[in-house]
């Protein structure tokens, strides 16, 4: 069966979809905003981004299995409509001056779009990139963490001229059209479909197929060991990662006196470097296998919490920062090519829903321990020794997961051989 898709213009519907939904990162910049124009407070005006961030990764969960049976274009269609009504709404709930109407629709209609948003593409593109699986899923992911990037001073500069509400109905309207953009173009590949380059690499013997370790359904896989492995270093790779970014700004300016102007612009090299090292842990992974990425994480972010509570540097200080940050990125950038090598592509979209549980469940620890650490010991170095326990949990996890699969490997082999 031969296809007239491009699968990088599927890349690009993806990118299209997570640039979009990749919006909501920057929330911040409507929070000051909205407090002088309607006077709510800025506790109430944040509970709409940890609404939408909580339902992100639930929703991601709840709605696997619904991606899975609609495809990935009805899929992004309802993620368009639920995030681009959810945004245009909360313009009308400026309108009105109506905080409840604004939780109900920043929060909750963009937090549904937003997680039905980031699985819709995914498990297509690891079936369109069998020879490239870290970098297509990669490239979508590095659309989700730029789009903030694009998104906060686009909404500057309208709310500076066309006002809060305008603001809300454009962006709205823009999120809804590209998105549907995306829906309009992205299919999934015909069945066990793979590109003429790989075909001649197979033909030649230059290159070996790989196969996956398994090919489980969603509730098969929650029943493995694996699945729980994963689950466990992701949600420690993403706690680590959102603690960071959640109180980069201040614990740079307390601990080696980074001045105000300086960590703002930390922040900003921050977004940078959780995109870029979305795109760039993810191609690594594609030479070095998923397994051994996440070891390098958690090496890397032990060496980086070990090493922050001695650093008087602010060069060397922010440059940790980067490299916990960077790790955060490629963990949600390497996840949907490590689901498809461990659990294979029959329902890779339901399988990364349920993992994706540990973006909402990390984005409420991160804060709240980093938060409540800070406070009882005055100080954020006792955050750093938290985290430094925490990693090595993630760090053994790591090598009992990479023992595992090996452990897979050899009893397929074994009965290969048995049945030959």
């Amino acid at each position: 069966m031969k296809t007239t898709k491009n699968r990088w213009l599927i890349a690009l519907s993806a990118i299209a979809i997570h640039l979009s939904i990749g919006a909501a990162y920057a929330y911040s910049v409507y929070t000051n905003p909205i407090n002088d124009a309607m006077g709510w407070s800025t506790t109430e005006i944040t509970y709409a981004f940890t609404i939408m961030m909580a339902l992100g990764g639930l929703s991601a969960a709840f709605f696997g299995s619904f991606v899975e049976k609609n495809g990935p274009r009805k899929s992004a269609i309802l993620a368009a409509i639920l995030f681009g009504l959810g945004q245009a709404g909360a313009g009308f709930a400026t309108q009105i001056d109506s905080l409840l109407l604004f939780l109900l629709t920043y929060g909750l209609a963009s937090g549904l779009g937003l997680g039905i948003g980031y699985i819709a593409p995914v498990s297509t593109l690891v079936k369109w990139f069998p020879d490239r699986r870290g970098l297509a899923t990669g490239m979508a992911v590095m659309g989700f963490g730029a789009g903030a990037l694009i998104t906060a001073p686009v909404a500057a500069s309208l709310m500076g001229s066309v006002g809060i509400t305008n603001t809300f109905y454009i962006l709205g309207a823009s999120y809804f059209v590209l998105i549907l953009l995306g829906a309009s173009y992205i299919a999934p590949p015909p069945k066990d479909w793979m590109p003429d380059g790989m075909k001649k690499d197979i033909a030649s013997g230059k290159k070996v197929v790989k196969k996956d370790l398994s090919e489980l359904t969603a509730k098969q896989a929650v029943k493995t060991r694996r699945f729980w492995m994963l689950w466990t270093m992701m949600l420690i790779n993403t706690t680590a990662g959102i603690m960071m970014i959640s109180v980069a700004s201040p614990m740079a300016q307390e601990v080696v006196g980074l001045t105000a102007a300086a960590a703002a612009t930390l922040v900003g090299i921050m977004g940078i470097f959780n995109g870029g090292g979305r795109l760039a842990w993810a191609a690594i992974s594609d030479y070095i296998g998923r397994p051994t990425v996440f070891i390098i994480f958690f090496i890397l972010q032990l060496i980086t919490f070990i090493t922050l509570p001695n650093i008087t540097s602010v060069l060397v200080f922010q440059a940790l920062i980067l490299v916990v940050v960077s790790c955060y990125g490629g963990g949600f950038s390497n996840l949907p090519a490590f689901i498809g090598d461990l659990f294979g592509t029959k329902q890779l979209g339901a399988i990364h829903g349920f993992l994706l549980t540990t973006w909402s469940l990390g984005g409420i620890l991160g804060p709240v321990l980093v938060s409540q650490i800070r406070e009882r010991t005055d100080s954020y170095i006792p955050v750093f020794y938290v985290f430094t326990g925490l990693i090595l949990v993630a760090f053994v996890v790591a090598i009992f997961l990479q023992l595992e699969i090996k452990s897979v490997e050899k009893k397929k082999q074994e009965k290969q051989q048995i049945t030959a």
